[in-house]
């Protein structure tokens, strides 16, 4: 296996056990590609949750640009959530799982087909 499919083991194992989820691996795979190299950098490849600039990003070029979702109160309410169930105290938050959870909350799926 690769370090690709290392860190995709990875966040299914997170959204197993963390986010008490059964991950589709087709589209976490999808999602994870779709993350390009940042899955490689070590600050990058998660999501600092208690940075308001970084939800900021995540909620502009994520939600907004790549899902094409309107700008609104429901994408912090989203952003929320998902932080909620991956674990405020989680210290690693994966991007990638991060943005798995919001496509899956949006069911935004086809945008990775």
């Amino acid at each position: 296996m690769g370090k690709r499919d290392d860190l995709i083991a990875q966040y299914a194992e997170d959204l197993r056990t963390k986010c008490g989820m059964q991950p589709d691996m087709d589209l976490l795979t999808k999602v994870t590609i779709g993350c390009g190299p940042a899955i490689y950098d070590a600050d990058a490849s998660t999501v600092a949750a208690s940075q308001p600039g970084e939800l900021e990003t995540v909620k502009k070029n994520f939600l907004i640009k790549k899902l094409g979702l309107p700008d609104g109160p429901n994408l912090d309410a989203a952003l929320n959530s998902v932080i909620e169930t991956y674990g405020r105290s989680e210290r690693n938050k994966y991007r990638a799982v991060v943005y798995y959870m919001l496509t899956k909350h949006f069911g935004k799926e086809s945008v990775y087909a």
